[in-house]
Order: structure tokens, then C-alpha cells, then sequence
């Protein structure tokens, strides 16, 4: 990572602290759209356990865990997490969650073949290059489980906030002090590429400007 990269995402970090200090569960109770497509897909899977990455307050992380599923929450927001493990333990859920601090630009700390499933609302399309997102999703294909169910949401290049903001190379573009990394269709297949063919795309809208994402299911071979 070059030193203006590294400045970017130290930027990051520090602006999603200061983001969760000043408006504590910031994104409600309530879980997400696509968080409620995947615990389906889960389910449907016979998967037991989920990682999702970038879980931040913990909003999906606690409904999968009231799903039945236990949960393992990775963030690289201290507060964020706090935040989940509070809720967790009002929820009386701590069996079923556990937490950890942890910048996905690093190897994941788990097993190879240790998850049946992965879930990651919008890390993707952080301020992360593309190469590391490509390095990212070579180690979610390491930690899961063969027949393993991998499904994120990312914004892309048909977005209202595309190409607007203080550009930052590689179709990363800021706003407000968030930096979004907006997804050409091409990288979306790029992704998939070693993995079930039959990977799925789906597009859909969310907020109030309103973000344009994808939402994309796709599965390691059995």
C-alpha cells in the first residue's frame, strides 16, 4: 500500500470513530435489506456460522445472530464494536456473537475452510483499492467452507455520487469525509472468477439520495 493510500485509510478509520462516538448506532436496530436476503440464502444452505465483515454497531450481526446462526463480527471501528457488544449483551446474545477489531487490508485472522458463510453490507466499496479488494476476496474464499455462500453489496458507477467529490484515483471518490470505492460491472466478474459459476447479481436502491448497489450471492464450489 503507497504512502497515499495508507494516509486514506488511517483518514477512514479515524473519520468512522469520530462518525460512532457522535452518533451512537447510527444506522438503528433494525437489520438491512440485503442482511435479510442472506440469512434466507444461509438458512437455505444449512450454514451455522456467518463472518461479516464490517459489521460496525452491529445491526445485522445481532439479527443473524437472532436468527439462529452464530456470528463472529469483524470491524476496524473499536467503538463500533462496542457498541454491538452492548446491544448484544441487552439482547442477551453474547453466546452467539463474538467481536473483533481487524482492518480487512490484512490477511484474515481464521482458518482456511473455518465458515460456512460470509457477509460483508458496503465494505467492499470502502476506500479500498483494487487490488486489495481482490486480495480480500481471495482470503474469503480461503476461510470458507467448500459449498460456502459469500454475499456483499457494493455501490457502482451508476451511482448519483460517481465521478462527483474529491477523486482519489481507482474510481474512489469522497463525500462528506466517506471515501467509496464505485464498482464498474466488470469487477463485480472479476470477483467471481474460480468461483460457482452461477453467481448472481442483483441490483437494488437504498437511502435517500438514493444509493445504487448491487447485492451479489456467490458460492465456493462443493
Amino acid at each position: 500500500m503507497g504512502r497515499q493510500d495508507e494516509e486514506l485509510a488511517e483518514a477512514q478509520r479515524v473519520h468512522w470513530q469520530d462518525t460512532y462516538r457522535a452518533h451512537p448506532r447510527m444506522y438503528g436496530d433494525r437489520p438491512s435489506a440485503p442482511a435479510v436476503h442472506a440469512s434466507g440464502v444461509f438458512h437455505a444452505a444449512g450454514a451455522k456460522d456467518v463472518l461479516e465483515l464490517g459489521a460496525g454497531h452491529g445491526r445485522d450481526a445481532l439479527f443473524f445472530a437472532r436468527e439462529g446462526f452464530t456470528v463472529r463480527a469483524i470491524d476496524f471501528s473499536p467503538t463500533g464494536l462496542e457498541q454491538l457488544r452492548e446491544a448484544a449483551r441487552a439482547q442477551e446474545l453474547t453466546g452467539r456473537v463474538t467481536t473483533g477489531v481487524h482492518d480487512v487490508r490484512e490477511p484474515l485472522p481464521l482458518a482456511d475452510a473455518s465458515v460456512d458463510a460470509v457477509f460483508a453490507h458496503m465494505l467492499l466499496c470502502m476506500a479500498l483499492s483494487t487490488r486489495e479488494i481482490q486480495a480480500l476476496v481471495a482470503e474469503i474464499r480461503r476461510v470458507l467452507r467448500p459449498g460456502g455462500i459469500f454475499v456483499y453489496t457494493v455501490r457502482h458507477t451508476s451511482d448519483a455520487h460517481y465521478g462527483t467529490g474529491a477523486a482519489h484515483g481507482d474510481d474512489i471518490y469522497e463525500h462528506g469525509g466517506f471515501a467509496v470505492h464505485f464498482f464498474p460491472r466488470h469487477l463485480v466478474g472479476d470477483l467471481a472468477a474460480g468461483w460457482d459459476p452461477s453467481y448472481e447479481v442483483h441490483a437494488f436502491e437504498e437511502g435517500e439520495l438514493p444509493r445504487r448497489l448491487w447485492r451479489v450471492t456467490q458460492r465456493v464450489p462443493p
